[in-house]
């Protein structure tokens, strides 16, 4: 009977680990869409490691940026001013101390959806970005 105690503990506490995992992942997703929505640089730049890469097709192409260089896109727009990005976490899982996610980030108003896939590494007990990249989707699709 003990034993059996002692492996349901177990599990307990593994299964309540894995849970303060997710929320502290979802925290740093959550930096990165506030931020964005909001022109909130600071929340941006939070969210990544200051060496994240981020792999965007833009206007001149496929490009490798910077979190400094992607954060500085929102910096013409008034900080704390909702800029039309309504961001949703779709998925998320964890493997130790790395994780992927995917984020759903819609602009209604230019009728896109884009998709957002994110690699997470945990660096100094504290959840990072440490790679993006993103696909735009239509919504007249």
């Amino acid at each position: 009977m003990k034993q059996v105690i002692m492996v349901l503990s177990i599990l307990f506490l593994q299964i309540v680990s894995a849970q303060s995992e997710k929320k502290a992942i979802e925290n740093t997703l959550q930096n990165y869409i506030d931020g964005s929505s909001y022109n909130k640089l600071d929340l941006i730049k939070k969210a990544f490691s200051k060496d994240a890469t981020l792999y965007l097709t833009g206007r001149d192409g496929f490009k490798r940026y910077s979190p400094e260089t992607y954060a500085n896109f929102f910096k013409k727009n008034t900080p704390g001013t909702f800029n039309g990005r309504y961001g949703k976490i779709l998925a998320v899982e964890i493997v130790k101390d790395i994780a992927t996610a995917k984020v759903s980030i819609s602009i209604p108003k230019a009728r896109v959806v884009y998709i957002d896939l994110f690699l997470l590494k945990k660096i100094n007990d504290s959840w990072k970005i440490i790679s993006k990249t993103a696909t735009k989707i239509d919504e007249k699709q």
